[in-house]
This record gives structure tokens, sequence and C-alpha cells, in this order.
């Protein structure tokens, strides 16, 4: 039994932030931290005072964590970025919020005293003495300091209070992973209620001396338990916590907590079983099962729902499978073609999910180029006449203002340019397209066909395909590419505006130019040439899309299963350790990574382009160290210079590591490799939360009849599959309330190998 923690955040938006810029206004971005390790920054919003991300993250974590806190930074180009606030949510807190917590959150200022972080090591012990007891305190060791000088690491030293005697240790210099291995003793006084004070300080010389943090006991339960030892977590002095710290703004969050406890393998095996035999039975029917989980499943959370369902039979081979049977269940209960896979149906959101999982690197490829070109020019277009700024396009080559004409037709051509390369380059990528997409695609494209005959239905296969294909990947991609990880920050207005505009002329080619799209927005006039000859591009490609044999859909995904998937790919920049003195541009060098579950190497130029930041890293080289059995339990955050580690000063170069490893905390991603024991469990969760509704299902009258049931003896499964699946249910719960907490078994690991 394994206990997973993950977090749901959203990142909504800010208002009535203070101005730190002199222009009166600031370039607000977010900084979240897991127990003060940062592992997401939000794109920076220019100019505004009240700004919009709208950014989502999934973040694995171990249980055992204490709190999320969202920073919001002002970003400054010539100095260090300015702190505006914070908003903490403690793990109880969370946990409180079943839902999860959601709304408007005011900024708290961030006080020195109260950043405080890491751990320090006592052991704590009431002694007898010749005349009374006496409390022995021994200092060990801490570790993750906060750094608060300049050179990146703080002085250390620790102050012991009690009963209104103060004791000191020495002091570290230059180390936030110190070691004291000092002790004190007090003497006990009968009726004393003085708690006893652990403080950590960084000693200056010169200024007032910094607080790292404190850790308080109850000497009375000391008393009781007579000796503790063990790590403990360094709090902030709250007492400074109640002044009046001004009005900072709000911040406006969505952020769920989610704890789950997964079973070994075997416990899931029936669940997936029943499920995977509806779907193999899905050519000859929809089934039962299937239709019911949608028919109970509510529209918060359809798309969690299809997003497990999804991954489960992803990592079954089922996907097509499970796929071609909900467009089954779509086209049984449509009877107008335009309505066709235009609602948020169990369907749609499920091939969303497989697009997102399958098809993202394929989209990298064929939209990243243009997304790119598009940040580069930075160029004003606008086609709606009553938007058209002259202003903002400054002078033409006449050195007089364009008129709006100009403005109008020399945006177009812009736009026709973007259309153009992107319809060319999707043309051509047939062979790039994963073959389980395009078997998915076939599929449907005949399950369409089948069900609207005829020459008035001969478009309705095409756009059944480019519902998906444009208007739920390609085109939300082109106006969000950093949700879908095509750009590190969102687009300027002006930026934003190209995107928009080209985003609805790939739209419009996905509608195969249907009258309809066409008399919504006029002004998109001046494309209709580009559209329609990307109309008959996109057909002509779809129809060679869909054109693919059994026999070469396992040839093509053979070969893909011989390639380990690149799981992070992009450039990073490697310190030159030679000589001394201040680091300049050329003790850099640039090398290009590239990590995959099997191996992390590097090359001098790319092979691909994709922007990755630090935490990303971090989160990779985690997800795929995660079975490592070696895995070290901590490390040296420095390095070992001359005869010492310059984080703790240890003599012994092959000493144990001062920082524990944190190996947990991971950020959830379109190219995570699959966890099928998770995602079995959260449908495991998500089927005990609608068990009511199917059981009002199995009692109705008639059911029995239309399920073929037949009767079954004493001791005999029931041949229903909504009975069976009940039970199933029912094993399961009672394998959660009995099942021992020990670890799963371990699975086989590899290590990863450095290649050049």
């Amino acid at each position: 039994m394994a206990k997973r923690s993950s977090l749901s955040i959203r990142i909504v938006e800010g208002k009535n932030l203070p101005a730190k810029d002199i222009t009166g206004s600031s370039d607000p971005y977010c900084i979240v931290k897991v127990d003060n390790e940062p592992i997401i920054r939000t794109a920076t919003v220019w100019k505004t005072l009240c700004p919009f991300w709208g950014e989502e993250y999934q973040v694995h974590l171990p249980p055992t964590f204490h709190a999320v806190a969202f920073y919001v930074m002002d970003e400054d180009a010539l100095s260090r970025d300015d702190v505006i606030g914070k908003v903490c949510l403690t793990r109880d807190t969370l946990a409180s919020h079943p839902k999860g917590f959601s709304g408007w959150a005011h900024l708290t200022e961030v006080d020195p005293d109260e950043e405080v972080q890491g751990e320090i090591h006592l052991r704590l012990e009431v002694v007898p003495g010749p005349r009374a007891h006496r409390l022995r305190c021994s200092v060990l060791e801490a570790r993750d300091l906060a750094p608060k000088d300049r050179n990146g690491a703080s002085d250390p030293f620790v102050r012991v209070r009690y009963n209104g005697r103060t004791q000191e240790t020495s002091i570290v210099k230059k180390s936030c992973y110190p070691r004291w291995n000092e002790t004190f003793e007090f003497e006990l006084e009968e009726r004393a209620a003085e708690a006893l004070c652990v403080e950590a300080w960084d000693w200056d010389l010169v200024s007032r001396n910094d607080f790292l943090g404190k850790v308080v006991f109850n000497v009375q339960r000391l008393r009781v338990a007579q000796q503790e030892e063990g790590w403990f977590r360094l709090q902030p002095d709250q007492s400074k916590s109640l002044r009046d710290k001004g009005n900072l703004g709000s911040l406006q969050l969505e952020v769920r907590l989610r704890d789950e406890t997964v079973l070994p393998s075997g416990c899931y095996q029936p669940l997936v079983q029943l499920l995977c035999h509806e779907v193999k039975l899905g050519a000859q029917g929809p089934g039962q099962l299937i239709p019911l989980i949608e028919e109970t499943t509510s529209t918060e959370c359809r798309q969690d729902v299809a997003t497990s369902l999804l991954k489960l039979f992803l990592g079954q081979g089922l996907a097509k499978d499970f796929l071609d049977l909900l467009f089954q269940l779509e086209l049984r209960r449509t009877s107008e073609a335009n309505t066709l896979f235009r609602s948020n149906s169990l369907a749609s959101k499920s091939m969303e999910s497989f697009l997102k999982v399958a098809g993202m690197r394929y989209l990298h490829g064929i939209v990243g180029p243009i997304i790119d070109k598009v940040f580069e020019e930075k160029k004003y277009v606008e086609l709606d006449p009553s938007k058209v700024e002259v202003k903002d396009v400054g002078c033409s080559g006449l050195h007089r203002p364009q008129t709006e004409a100009e403005v109008l037709e020399q945006s177009a051509q812009t736009l026709r340019a973007h259309l153009g390369a992107l319809l060319s380059s999707l043309s051509r990528s047939v062979r790039a397209c994963p073959a389980v997409v395009r078997a998915t695609f076939r599929q449907l494209f005949r399950r369409v066909r089948e069900r609207f005959p005829g020459t008035q239905h001969e478009n309705v296969p095409f756009i059944a395909v480019t519902s998906f294909l444009c208007l739920r990947f390609f085109s939300p991609a082109i106006m969000s590419p950093k949700l879908f990880y095509l750009r590190e920050r969102h687009a300027d207005a002006r930026t934003s505006r190209t995107l928009l505009l080209l985003a609805k002329a790939v739209q419009n080619v996905g509608n195969m130019d249907t009258p309809a799209s066409r008399a919504k927005e006029a002004w998109m006039e001046p494309l209709q040439p580009t559209v329609r000859q990307g109309v008959a591009q996109l057909k002509d490609f779809i129809a060679k899309l869909v054109d693919i044999e059994e026999k070469e859909e396992l040839d093509l995904q053979r070969t893909l299963s011989l390639q380990a998937p690149p799981v992070k790919e992009g450039p990073l920049f490697i310190h030159r350790t030679k000589g001394k003195g201040p680091l300049t541009s050329s003790s850099f060098k640039k090398l290009h990574f590239s990590l995959t579950t099997e191996a992390l190497s590097f090359a001098k130029t790319p092979s691909s382009k994709c922007v990755n930041e630090l935490n990303q890293w971090l989160s990779a080289l985690r997800k795929v160290s995660i079975n490592n059995s070696g895995l070290l339990g901590s490390y040296h955050p420095g390095i070992f210079r001359g005869d010492k580690w310059s984080c703790c000063h240890q003599k012994d170069r092959t000493d144990r590591g001062c920082d524990k490893t944190r190996s947990r905390v991971t950020l959830q991603e379109w190219n995570d490799p699959l966890d099928h024991d998770l995602e079995a469990q959260l449908i495991y969760r998500h089927l005990l939360g609608v068990e009511p509704a199917l059981r009002e299902k199995l009692q109705e009258p008639g059911r029995s009849t239309e399920a073929g049931v037949a009767p079954t003896g004493p001791g005999q499964a029931p041949e229903d599959p909504l009975a069976q699946l009940l039970q199933v249910l029912q094993d399961l719960r009672e394998a959660h309330s009995s099942c021992p907490a020990s670890p799963p078994p371990p699975e086989p690991t590899r290590l990863l190998e450095l290649q050049t």
C-alpha cells in the first residue's frame, strides 16, 4: 500500500496590487513553493495591477508536506525582483476543504523573520541531578537553513533559552548545513511553567543578527517522556505577525488536495479486467458499463474521469477501442450532423485528453515553429476595422502614419503567410502523426460516414476529425501556447491578438469554410482565399491520414516502441570551474540535453527546440529516478573544495550528505509515464461516489431481462456486468480497510547512463 498526495492548483488572477515601478504599475508573476521548495513560476503579466494568469498545474508530493505558499513578485529588468506579498495555505487548511479551497485570499507582507526554512536536530533529556532534575539540550546539527548573506549562505548559531537563562552555541561560518554537537544544561524548577525555546540565528559582524527560526518545547511533556530526539522543523516568530500590514491586494486561487491510498496492482485487476472486457466487446455495441459511467458522471468531474479512463486504457493498449466505443455512443444519440461532438460529453473530453497525451509532440512539431515566428516578429495585426489603432503601428517606409486600409492589408498579408505556412506543414506531416492517433481518427471517420451517408453529408466525416484536431487541439494551443508547453511565458497584448486571429482562421478551415462560420465575423473576409485553399489541403491531408492499414499501424507502433521517448530535452548552461575570479560569459558553455527513461545524453547542437526551466528539469529527473533502489537518501548541496565540504564543513569526502534528498515533489505533465495503479484507484474512488446511483440502475424493473442475466447459484459470481462492478467495488472497499500499510514490492530498476 502506498500513500500518494497531489495538489490541483489553478492560479486565476490578482487584483488591487500595489505599484512597484516608477510608472505607477507592476509586472507581476507568481512563484509557488511547497515547504520552501520552489516548484512553479507563472508567466509575467506586464504593466498591470490586476493581472490574469489562468494557469493550472498538477503537483505530486509526499503526504508529509506542511504548506504551499504563493508569492506574488514584481519582475525588474535591472535589479532584484520585488516581493509584493504572499498567500500561505497549510496542509490542515486544505484538508478541511474536501472540495478544494476556492476564492480570493488577501496577500500578506513577507516578513524576513517569518520566512524561515530548514530543520534542526536536537536531543532533549531530563536527567537526575544532585539537588534537582536537570534539563539537558544537545544541539547536534541543522540543514537547509535560509541563506541570509550575499555569499548565498549564513553564519548560523543557536540560542537556547529556559527560565530566564540563555546559552549559545559557537558560530559556524558560511554554511546552511552546520554541525555543532554542543550540549547545554538547565536546572528544572518544579513549579516553573517556562517553555524551552531553541532559536537559530545568522551572525552578522556589522548589522543586527538575522532570525532563522525557532522550536518551542513544553517542558511538562518532556518530564513525562524523559527523552526526545529527532529533526524538528523551524517555525517563524509568530509574535510579529499581528501588526497592520496594509492592503497588498488579493489573489484568486483554486487549490485542491487529494490524498490517495494506492493498493498493490493485484487488487485492481478485477476492476481493470471488467472494464477492459467491456471495451473489447465494443465492436458488438457500446456495452453497459461505459454508458452507465457516462450517465452518472456529473459535468464538474467529467474531465477528470475521462482523463483517468483514457490513461488506464492507453496503458492496456485499448485507447483506440475505448474511444471507438464512445464514438458509437455519441453517434447513437445525435440526429443532426451539425451538432456532432459539439457538447462536453465523455467522448469529447476523452478525445481531448487523448490528443494531449498521445499527440503533444506532434503538435509541437507542427505549431511550434509558427508560434516562435509570431513571438519573434511582434507585428501589429488587426482585421477588425473597429479595433484598428493606427498609432500603434508607427510610420511606414514613407515616414508618414499608415492609413487604416494599409494596416488592414498588411495584417491580412501577415496572417495569410502564417496560415499558409501552418497548413503546408500540416499537409506534409502524415507520416509524423503517431500511429495510434491515425488509427483513432480512421475509426472516427468510418463511424461518422456510416452514420451519415450520402452526398449531402460528404463533409461530415472530415468535420468530425477537424472538430478535434483543429477546434479542440490546434486552435487552443495557438491561442494559449504556454498552456500547451510551447512557450515559457504568455504573449503580450499585441502578440496575443495575432494568435487569436490566427486561431480563428484555423477554426474556419476546420469548419470547412461553412456559410455559418463566415457570417459570424465578416471582417475575416480578406483571409477567405487562403481559407478555401486550406480546406482543400486539409481534406486531402485527412484522406491520407485515415488511410492506414492494420499492418502499417502495428509496424509503426513497433518502430516507436523501440525508441525510448524523451521525458525532457532542451538547453542547459554548464559552469566551467577553471581558474578563479568573477564569472564571465566565457565561464559557461551551452549544451543541449535529452532525458529519457533510460539515459541522459547531451550534444553541442539541438535536434529539436524546447524551452525548459530548472524546476521542470528537476521534476523530470525525479520521475525517471523514482524506481531507483540505489537512490541516496541525502546529498551534499555544496562542493568538496580543499579539505572540506563547502556546505557543512565536514572533512570526510565520503561522509553521508548533510541535506535530505527531495525526490518526491514532481509536476504532472503531458509526457509523464503512465501510472496504472493510480489511475485505477482514481476510477475506483469516482465509482464509489456514484455507487448509490449505480445500485438504483441495478434495481430498475426489467434490467435482468435486458442484460440477459442467468440465475446464479450460491457462491457464483453474478453475470450482469453492473452487478459484477458493484461486487468489485465492495471487494476494493474491504481491501482498503484491511490491507496492511506496507510498501508495494519493488519494481525492476534501470540506472541512468550519461551518454555523449
